[in-house]
């Protein structure tokens, strides 16, 4: 096997407007590509120099229910201060907790999709 990294991870949107701007502006992801394609809108989003990008699959872009997508782990340097700046924006979460592999925290996307913000701990 010769593989090297993930290319996306497909995020089922029902509004990819209203996913862009929670991706961008609270989570403050960059838009990696938008473009018209025939089924639909092809909308990434990523972490500053990622590899691996997060496509908004909005209706008519595959078999996708929005907000079926689970355990889609966002590392950060602190999660706290992230947890904090989520909760000023309005959105619910789940933690911190303090864990074996690092201190986490879980919230949903406007869909319902599962993410998670992990701080690693060092030497896990």
């Amino acid at each position: 096997m010769t593989i090297t990294h993930a290319s996306f991870v497909t995020l089922p949107v029902s509004d990819q407007d209203r996913a862009l701007r929670f991706y961008t502006d609270v989570l403050g992801l960059e838009v990696t590509a938008d473009r018209d394609m025939p089924q639909g809108r092809w909308l990434q989003v990523a972490p500053e120099g990622a590899q691996t990008v997060f496509t908004l699959s909005g209706p008519g872009m595959g078999d996708f229910g929005p907000g079926s997508a689970r355990g889609i782990m966002l590392v950060t340097t602190d999660v706290d201060a992230d947890c904090a700046r989520l909760a000023a924006a309005g959105i619910a979460l789940q933690g911190p907790d303090d864990l074996p592999w690092g201190r986490m925290a879980s919230f949903a996307d406007p869909d319902g999709n599962g993410l998670m913000l992990l701080t690693e701990k060092e030497g896990f």
